[in-house]
């Protein structure tokens, strides 16, 4: 008896020590992106790629790797992303619990829902364009190369790439709350189970990695 409850204070003590250090970082979350930053970069490499979309996707990673090399690593390689109804393919550049940075697009145009999450989705649009609307306009919001689109915290909307667009995309907040609106699609319509395999294990180990550097 003595022994079982030895082990069952072994256990409790581990579960509380394994809580407290998750959620004391939750308590202080780091953020290091700025989207002003970011959109330079972005309008940098547009500026460095001229006609070459190839060459503006590239050079907008080697700025952001130039700009923050202790946060922006590479995935090994690009997935598609079905999400909200459209469908693109992303390069993940950095995941934590409290920021992301992909690039992400399409070469062939897609449309779908925003999704609505807990935080802040900043867009910066290298090639193509991205339209956009809330329920109610008669207008629709246009973003061309070198502009940003802030998606604010909680609203949602629908948008569209008429055509091949290609963005920088930073995301700050609540990051977990978002990875389900990036799964159902996969889960419930495409059942492409190597993308979400993929696209799990990539964002999983960016995030182990930050949080054992202290970055949430």
């Amino acid at each position: 008896r003595s022994a079982n409850m030895a082990s069952g204070t072994f256990w409790a003590v581990l579960v509380g020590v394994i809580a407290i250090l998750i959620a004391v970082p939750l308590s202080f979350p780091t953020t290091v992106f700025d989207p002003k930053v970011l959109h330079q970069i972005a309008k940098d490499a547009i500026d460095q790629g001229g006609l070459n979309h190839t060459a503006v996707v590239y050079k907008t990673i080697a700025g952001m790797k130039a700009r923050y090399p202790d946060h922006i690593k590479e995935a090994p390689k690009w997935v598609f992303n079905n999400a909200g109804g459209a469908m693109g393919s992303m390069l993940i550049l950095h995941a934590s619990f409290s920021e992301y940075i992909i690039i992400f697009g399409s070469a062939i145009g897609t449309e779908g829902h925003t999704g609505r999450f807990l935080a802040d989705d900043w867009f910066h649009i290298l090639t193509g364009e991205q339209w956009a609307f809330e329920p109610g306009a008669i207008h629709k919001e246009v973003y061309k190369p070198g502009s940003q689109h802030h998606l604010k915290w909680g609203v949602a909307k629908g948008y569209k790439f008429p055509d091949e667009c290609w963005a920088l995309e930073y995301a700050r907040g609540n990051i977990v709350a978002m990875l389900p609106f990036g799964y159902f699609d996969t889960l419930f319509s495409t059942i492409d189970f190597i993308t979400l395999w993929d696209t799990t294990l990539i964002s999983a180990r960016f995030m182990v990695e930050n949080l054992l550097k202290g970055k949430v």
